[in-house]
């Protein structure tokens, strides 16, 4: 293993921040990097060696490879990430439009929502991801958020409580719980989980979200993050009458003045509910 590759992983085996998920994709991309950079003729480095021209030649050879303007985003948080760690903030820009990466267009009132279906639960075997799948579709949750939660702890009565530790950033929130049928799966969810979590007690987390993603793959259930679109588009619906437009409804253009307020304050309902702290985010899920 090159040196390079080596403290890289080491780096990440000490400084455990974020989800296990988000740990993972930065692993792997700190595993990739070294390597390009050998490729391209930066050879002996260590961690501390970082540089502007290692910065520059990374993106340009992204860029060349017609990444996704998302995928070099995500890898260069990672790379201020490294930068962090090491006490090299300065080698990198702040802005990743110094380097011409453009900003990525995230609203196309496409609707990304995904409906669980009873066939999808049948092919599900494993009744832990069939539980976490169903809490999902019902609360909107993260895939994480649905394998950690504790279901008898998060019920309220009127709310489900959700502890940092299970969501991303470390943010408690609480998220209602508004007719029968969340009623329903948060009580079958709690008769199989009994005290603890939907990770069965011979299994560890990593080991569950490894057979959450064969399950799902085995049963042709993809984008799953699908479920939490449908679940903002159904309380968009709910919460101002009329259809989000990621499905079809009136653009925020054509809403009348009174529409916009009822608008703008569903959409803060609903980044709540989600777990974001940028009410911007919402048009991910509803359009704009």
């Amino acid at each position: 293993m090159k040196d390079l590759n080596y403290e890289l992983k080491k780096l990440c085996q000490r400084n455990r921040d974020g989800s296990y998920a988000t740990q993972h994709a930065r692993e792997r991309i700190l595993t990739l990097v070294p390597n390009q950079l050998h490729e391209m003729g930066f050879k002996d480095m260590k961690a501390t060696s970082l540089k502007p021209k290692h910065v520059t030649a990374l993106v340009e050879r992204w860029k060349a490879e017609s990444l996704a303007v998302g995928t070099i985003k995500v890898r260069m948080s990672v790379l201020r990430w490294w930068a962090d760690k090491v006490h090299k903030q300065n080698v990198i820009a702040r802005d990743n439009e110094y380097y011409g990466i453009p900003n990525r267009q995230n609203v196309t009132n496409v609707s990304r929502a995904r409906i669980l279906t009873t066939e999808d639960l049948t092919k599900a075997t494993d009744p832990y991801t069939r539980l976490s799948l169903k809490l999902q579709a019902a609360f909107g949750l993260r895939r994480e958020e649905s394998i950690k939660i504790r279901p008898e702890w998060a019920d309220r009565g009127n709310l489900l409580a959700l502890r940092d530790t299970w969501t991303k950033g470390g943010r408690e929130r609480d998220i209602p719980i508004r007719n029968e049928q969340q009623r329903i799966v948060l009580e079958e969810a709690k008769q199989l989980a009994g005290k603890g979590s939907l990770i069965p007690r011979e299994m560890n987390y990593k080991q569950q979200m490894e057979r959450f993603k064969a399950q799902c793959q085995d049963a042709g259930i993809r984008h799953v993050h699908g479920h939490r679109h449908q679940y903002a588009q159904d309380r968009y619906r709910e919460l101002t009458g009329w259809l989000s437009p990621a499905q079809g409804g009136p653009t925020f253009r054509q809403l009348t003045p009174e529409q916009k307020i009822q608008d703008h304050n569903a959409r803060l309902f609903i980044s709540i509910e989600l777990g974001h702290e940028r009410l911007s985010v919402v048009a991910v899920y509803c359009g704009r």
